[in-house]
């Protein structure tokens, strides 16, 4: 689960990781009342979205005065962000956050998030701060210092002592730094993190090192265990299908894009071999859905109203392996749900495995126009046909 980046500093200063004084704000009044609050210009306007890359899309501005931060915060508030991270329908604004201004001798970058390749936590910082990590990973990796750090054992001096000589970090700084990454580690594993990230991490011209940004990612897995967590939930930062599916205990994914075809799948696995399986054909997936293998009828009855939701669905590709759920109940949910909602678009179903010829007899005898294919090939030829394409495969 994402949270905003003013919840995320909330959680820094438990930890005691500096960053710098402010506030949030939901209009341009009380913008003005959080710098005023603040006593000192210049400060900083910040959009709140689930998104990075804001101060390139016009979602960051410097303000001097308390009615530049009213004018400012008039801007912001209520426009659609779009960052290279929104894509191009972009992000309401609803919230914006009134910052310090700091004197910045130096932007470093800073994160920490699991490395399933070693089994490990790794803390990734580099010299290059303020830019898009991902492009100094392809263009300068040598830039990029990499730390791993036992999780059994956890975060030691000398892994801190590691990191800091990496980035430079002056001596003046080198305790504050030391002891921020500490917090910074401590709180990433007590709320069980899947990402930490600070960019920038600002050195100042008094030698203290700041949090200018936080970006915090909670494992959706372990959010029982942190209750303020789900606290921090903003559901207008989420596509509503997903939103919907959730309700529903189904793990949906909308993938936007140029995805013309649908796809119901139970089990992860089967779900990613089924888009592949799409993109093989020619085609396009619109979605990632497993109803998983405990599914009831109504869960997939629930799962195919969400796909038809999305206007972008020309066609529908069902494809279960029979176990826990059996072959005739997931007819029997989608021919339930067909009825409930009707057919306007194609739908191929492909089945195999417990009670298989049930669940093919309930689909023949509903009277729906059903398609049924034999094996995996069969269905991305006649998922090709749908999208008006020739197969690949």
């Amino acid at each position: 689960m994402k949270i905003h980046e003013y919840q995320a500093k909330a959680l820094f200063r438990k930890y005691n990781v500096p960053v710098p004084e402010g506030g949030v704000a939901f209009s341009s009044a009380e913008a003005e009342k959080k710098a005023g609050a603040l006593g000192k210009f210049p400060v900083v306007v910040k959009a709140q979205i689930h998104a990075g890359g804001r101060g390139k899309g016009g979602g960051v501005k410097l303000a001097r005065s308390t009615e530049e931060v009213g004018r400012l915060a008039e801007e912001i508030l209520g426009m659609t962000l779009v960052t290279h991270q929104t894509g191009p329908e972009g992000r309401l604004v609803r919230k914006i956050l009134v910052e310090q201004g700091l004197n910045i001798v130096k932007e470093l970058y800073l994160s920490i998030l699991p490395d399933r390749a070693t089994a490990a936590h790794v803390i990734m910082a580099s010299e290059a701060g303020g830019m898009d990590i991902e492009a100094v990973a392809a263009e300068t990796p040598e830039k990029i210092i990499r730390v791993h750090v036992d999780p059994l054992l956890g975060i030691q001096p000398y892994h801190c002592r590691k990191v800091a000589f990496g980035l430079n970090i002056p001596a003046p700084a080198m305790t504050s730094f030391v002891r921020l990454l500490a917090g910074l580690y401590k709180m990433f594993a007590d709320y069980d993190c899947s990402l930490v990230e600070i960019n920038p991490l600002v050195l100042t011209a008094e030698d203290r090192v700041i949090a200018l940004d936080a970006k915090v990612d909670v494992d959706g897995n372990a959010l029982y265990r942190h209750k303020d967590i789900m606290e921090y939930r903003d559901q207008d930062e989420e596509d509503p299908l997903e939103l919907e599916a959730s309700k529903y205990n189904l793990n949906y994914i909308n993938l936007g894009g140029s995805g013309n075809i649908g796809n119901m799948v139970n089990g992860a696995g089967l779900a990613m071999a089924t888009m592949d399986i799409i993109k093989l054909a020619g085609a396009e997936p619109a979605n990632f859905l497993d109803v998983g293998g405990g599914a009831d009828a109504e869960m997939v009855e629930n799962g195919f109203r969400i796909i038809r939701s999305d206007p972008n669905v020309k066609g529908i590709l069902i494809n279960i392996f029979g176990g826990i759920l059996r072959c005739d109940v997931l007819a029997e949910g989608v021919v339930q749900a067909a009825r409930k909602t009707g057919l306007n678009v194609p739908v191929v179903v492909r089945m195999e495995g417990t009670n298989v010829e049930e669940g093919r007899r309930i689909l023949a005898e509903s009277g729906l126009s059903l398609i049924t294919a034999t094996d995996l090939k069969d269905a991305a030829e006649k998922i090709a046909e749908i999208a008006g394409i020739h197969s690949t495969i």
